[in-house]
């Protein structure tokens, strides 16, 4: 790969220097792939990334090139947060999503409860949980949010919360 005078790997094309036979890039920013390097570049400099693969066994150079192309980008989008930006974006749109799910549970439970008064107990989709007609007590996870109670009344009920 980096023994080829004639295909230079993308970082050696950049610095616009000779690929070594032994060249530490050459396996992992090929030439035709010139942007992945150039971003990399941008952001930690080829010293610095240097310095981490060779203290990097080789096994672990291609994960430690995939993190850092993927922090590159994301620094370059967010100079700030980088990629902690983006994992806390999801991490609270996960947490809207998991609050809607625990909603519509609870609506679900409600439903079946409106519609099987004489039935003793309730089914809670997905976890085999089984409620008795008289404590309507709903699971945590069911009702993440801040709250002084996780009890359904029967008022409650009748009501459709």
């Amino acid at each position: 790969m980096g023994g080829n005078s004639h295909s230079p790997c993308a970082s050696c094309k950049l610095l616009r220097r000779r690929c070594a036979k032994d060249c530490i890039f050459a396996p992992y920013f090929p030439s035709h792939d010139p942007q992945k390097f150039a971003i990399v570049h941008k952001v930690f400099g080829a010293s610095n990334i240097s310095k981490i693969l060779q203290e990097l066994p080789v096994q672990q150079r291609t994960d430690a090139v995939s993190s850092l192309v993927y922090e590159a980008y994301a620094r370059v989008k967010d100079p700030v947060y980088g990629c902690v930006g983006a994992i806390s974006y999801l991490q609270n749109q996960v947490s809207e999503l998991q609050m809607q799910l625990a909603v519509a549970q609870a609506e679900i439970l409600c439903i079946q409860m409106q519609h099987h008064d004489d039935e003793p107990v309730i089914q809670i989709p997905e976890t085999g949980m089984a409620l008795d007609h008289k404590s309507y007590e709903l699971p945590h996870q069911y009702l993440n949010f801040p709250s002084s109670s996780n009890v359904i009344s029967n008022e409650s009920l009748s009501s459709g919360f």
